[in-house]
C-alpha cells in the first residue's frame, strides 16, 4: 500500500504513490499531536443520566466492540442483568433475561457514548460517572467512579447498596472537592505517577496515593465530617480507584484524534470477552474485530486458566495514549505479573515501540534514558512487522461466584489489524 516507488514505475505511479506516503505521514503526525499534546481535566461527577451522551434509563452500556445479547460472555450479561435490577428495569434476572431478548433493555457500547468501561464496562443510569474534558478540543468523556464487583458479574443487594454510596456519597465529594481546585490536571498527574512505579493500567498505586495527597485535603472541606473517613478509606480499599480517572482521559484524547482522514493510528482499542476491536482515526466508525485472546496471567488460589473469561474491557484505551504495556518498563512488578523477569518486561516495552507512530512528550521511562512511552499503534506497522501490541490486564471469572480471578499481559488478535490495513488500502483507491 505504502511502498516506495519503482524505478520502473511510471512517473505519474511513482509520484501518486508518493503523495500518498507523505498524506499519511502528515495525519499520523497530527493524531500523535492530538494524543500528545492536549492537557486533560477532571471537572466533576455526576450521573450518567445527566452527563453521558444519549444515556436513557433504559440503556446499559458494556464494554468492548458492539455485540448481541445473546452473544455476550457470561461475566458480561451477568453484569449487564445486575444493572437491570440495580436500576430496577425488572424484578428477577430471568425477568432481565427476557427484556434483553426483546430489546425492551437496550444495550450499547460505551465507546459508542463517549464513555469507556473497566472488565465488562456495564453502566447504567443512575451510576457515578468520572468527568473529564480535552483542555485543547473541548470535548468529554466519562468512566464511572471505579468499583470492584458488578463489573467482574457480581450482583447482590451488598453491591447495589454500595453503588448508591458511590454515587450518593463519593461522587459529591470529589465533585466538589476538585471544584474547589478548579479542576485536577490529569496528564501532569498521569506523569509523576510514571515515575513512581504505576505504569497507569495494571498498577495505579502510586496515582492513587497522588489523588488522594491532592483532593484529601478539599474533601475534608466539603464532604459532610462523618463520611470523611469513610471516603478516604475507599482510595486506601481500591488502589485502583485511579484506573476510571485515566481511561476517561484516554477517551477524552482518542476521541479528539479520532476522524483525521489518511491517519492509520488506532483509536480504539477495546474487548468484550468474545471479540476484539479497533478503530481507526482515518476509517470512521467502522469496528475491525477477531476473537478474544486467553490471557498469559497469575491466578489467584484456586484458579486458574479454566476459570478465565477471554480477553475482556476498554481499558487498553490507556495502551492507545502511551500507557500500561506501553509504559511497563515503569512498573516492573506489573510486568512480572505473567512470571515474566525485568529484563522481559523491558522488552516488552522496546517491542511496543516499533509499531508506534509516535512517542508521548509527558510519559517517559526512565530507564529507557527518559524516552516517551510509544504513542499511537499503527496498524500498518503492525501488519508489516507481525508484532501485536502487549496489553496489561485484569482477569475476570467465566462461572459463579464470579469475580476477579487474576491479571496478566495479552495480545491482541492480528485479524482486526490486517482487516483495517485491508479497508484503508481500498478507501484510498476510490
Amino acid at each position: 500500500m505504502n511502498d516506495p516507488p519503482e524505478e520502473n514505475d511510471p512517473p505519474e505511479e511513482r509520484a501518486m504513490t508518493s503523495d500518498i506516503g507523505a498524506q499519511i505521514e502528515a495525519a499520523n503526525a497530527e493524531v500523535v499531536r492530538r494524543l500528545v499534546e492536549p492537557e486533560v481535566t477532571f471537572v466533576g461527577v455526576d450521573v450518567a443520566l445527566n452527563v453521558v451522551p444519549g444515556m436513557h434509563e433504559r440503556l446499559i452500556l458494556y464494554s468492548g466492540p458492539p455485540i448481541e445479547w445473546k452473544r455476550m460472555a457470561p461475566v458480561q450479561q451477568e453484569s449487564v442483568i445486575g444493572a437491570a435490577l440495580y436500576e430496577k428495569l425488572a424484578d428477577s434476572p430471568e425477568d432481565a433475561r427476557t427484556q434483553l431478548d426483546t430489546g425492551k433493555i437496550e444495550i450499547a457500547p460505551c465507546h459508542h457514548h463517549a464513555t469507556v468501561g473497566a472488565m465488562t464496562g456495564v453502566t447504567s443510569a443512575s451510576m457515578a460517572m468520572l468527568i473529564v474534558e480535552n483542555d485543547e478540543f473541548g470535548n468529554r468523556a466519562f468512566c464511572k467512579v471505579v468499583e470492584r464487583e458488578l463489573q467482574f458479574g457480581i450482583h447482590n443487594e451488598d453491591v447495589f447498596a454500595n453503588l448508591d454510596w458511590l454515587r450518593d456519597v463519593v461522587g459529591p465529594a470529589l465533585d466538589g472537592a476538585t471544584n474547589a481546585l478548579g479542576g485536577l490536571k490529569l496528564i501532569h498527574h498521569t506523569s509523576q505517577a510514571l515515575h513512581m512505579g504505576d505504569e497507569c493500567h495494571n498498577r495505579n498505586v502510586a496515582a492513587t496515593a497522588l489523588l488522594v495527597r491532592k483532593l484529601a485535603p478539599s474533601i475534608a472541606n466539603v464532604a459532610p465530617a462523618d463520611k470523611v473517613s469513610e471516603i478516604l478509606d475507599y482510595f486506601d480499599r481500591i488502589d485502583q480507584a485511579y484506573l476510571g480517572f485515566v481511561m476517561a482521559a484516554a477517551k477524552a484524547l482518542t476521541d479528539a484524534a479520532h476522524g483525521v482522514e489518511m491517519s492509520t493510528v488506532v483509536t480504539a482499542l477495546a474487548r468484550n470477552g468474545v471479540e476484539v476491536g479497533v478503530r481507526v482515526s482515518g476509517l470512521g466508525d467502522q469496528w475491525f474485530t477477531g476473537p478474544a485472546q486467553d490471557i498469559d496471567g497469575a491466578y489467584g488460589p484456586g484458579y486458574g486458566p479454566e476459570d478465565a473469561t477471554a480477553d475482556i474491557g476498554d481499558s487498553a484505551i490507556v495502551e492507545t495514549v502511551g500507557l500500561g504495556a506501553m509504559a511497563v518498563a515503569n512498573a516492573l512488578t506489573a510486568g512480572a505479573i505473567a512470571g515474566g523477569t525485568a529484563e522481559e518486561a523491558i522488552q516488552k516495552n522496546r517491542t511496543n515501540m516499533e509499531i508506534a507512530a509516535g512517542r508521548s512528550r509527558s510519559f517517559t521511562i526512565p530507564v529507557l534514558d527518559f524516552e516517551g512511552t510509544p504513542t499511537g499503534i499503527d496498524v500498518r506497522a503492525v501488519v508489516r512487522t507481525g508484532i501485536v501490541p502487549y496489553v496489561l490486564t485484569g482477569i475476570a471469572g467465566n462461572k459463579a461466584p464470579w469475580g476477579r480471578v487474576g491479571a496478566g499481559v495479552v495480545h491482541p488478535p492480528l485479524e482486526p489489524f490486517i482487516a483495517a490495513v485491508k479497508a484503508f488500502a481500498t478507501s484510498i483507491k476510490e
